[in-house]
């Protein structure tokens, strides 16, 4: 019995598979617009810098004060300045949005009142009402306390009442929005469990709000550095009025003026690192990957090896 054996050819041989569809090559779109844009403003840039290269100024005046006894001294008393005025405006922010979302139509009327005053009128007028009543009023009597007006209203206050009742204003409108931005639903839950109205509000309310009070409230902060300048005008020594008093003295008044703002823009960028990891902590609750810090950064484009195409990790 014999049993017939089918050989196989070459043509019997199954074709390779075929290859995967070839990449797509793709070319960016180039942007002229981009470059334009660039040298027009690096242009722009060098006119200013050579328009200042030719002016009259006294540079070498600027590192010889800048760390001047008078200026160090302003320095820590425009940080002291910003920090006793935003906890009166917290504060007081605070307990003006609580007041402005009561259901209590006195409260809630006192509270609006109070934001359209103090937003409607500019600090320096208001720096200036509170300077001045001793015009108005020649005694203050609080029962505990009497004295002369004048005596009473140090620039220190009227700079601490001016920027903070001010500030107040603004923070009662961020922490209202805020606490607006909590779900209703989370009150009621809280309420459910038998959470009193305050509890609820320390402990799940506000924390969930600070998500969004945190980022305008870090402005703010900045912003109030900035304008302890103008308690100048009320006769309160800062960074601003010993620049002005050390210019007027030394002959160079615009240099003085640079050198004041060299320092404000290293406190306000110190505020700013602050204010991002500020932002970052109350950002672990709502987002899955927290943003990478500064120096994460630095970390993975400066001292990171870029590993060659088709090695894994």
């Amino acid at each position: 019995m014999t049993a017939d054996i089918k050989k196989t050819g070459p043509e019997d041989v199954p074709p390779p598979p075929a290859a995967g569809p070839e990449a797509i090559r793709a070319i960016p779109v180039r942007h002229y617009g981009r470059y334009v844009t660039a040298i027009v403003a690096i242009a722009l840039f060098g006119l200013v810098v050579y328009a200042f290269s030719q002016g009259d100024i006294n540079w070498d005046a600027i590192p010889e004060y800048f760390f001047d006894d008078r200026i160090i001294e302003g320095v820590w008393k425009t940080l002291l300045l910003t920090v006793l005025s935003m906890a009166i405006g917290i504060v007081g922010g605070i307990l003006l949005a609580v007041m402005r979302l009561s259901k209590n139509p006195v409260t809630s009327s006192i509270a609006w009142f109070y934001i359209w005053f103090f937003r409607g009128t500019p600090v320096l007028v208001q720096l200036f009402v509170w300077f001045n009543l001793g015009l108005v009023f020649q005694y203050v009597n609080l029962g505990f306390y009497r004295d002369e007006w004048s005596d009473f209203m140090t620039p220190l206050l009227t700079a601490l009442l001016g920027l903070g009742l001010n500030e107040a204003a603004y923070m009662a409108e961020i922490c209202r929005a805020g606490l607006l931005s909590v779900d209703e639903g989370q009150t009621e839950a809280s309420h459910a469990l038998g959470m009193s109205h305050s509890k609820t509000l320390r402990r799940v309310v506000i924390p969930q709000a600070m998500r969004v009070i945190v980022p305008p409230t870090g402005n703010e902060v900045i912003n109030m550095l900035k304008t302890t300048s103008l308690v100048s005008a009320v006769q309160y020594a800062e960074l601003f009025k010993f620049a002005q008093d050390i210019g007027s003295a030394s002959g160079a008044p615009v240099e003085m003026y640079f050198l004041a703002a060299a320092w404000y823009l290293v406190m306000t960028s110190i505020l700013s690192v602050g204010q991002y990891y500020l932002e970052r902590y109350y950002a672990r609750g709502s987002s899955r990957t927290l943003p990478p810090t500064p120096l994460q950064k630095i970390r993975s484009t400066v001292f990171s090896v870029r590993r060659p195409k088709g090695v894994s990790a």
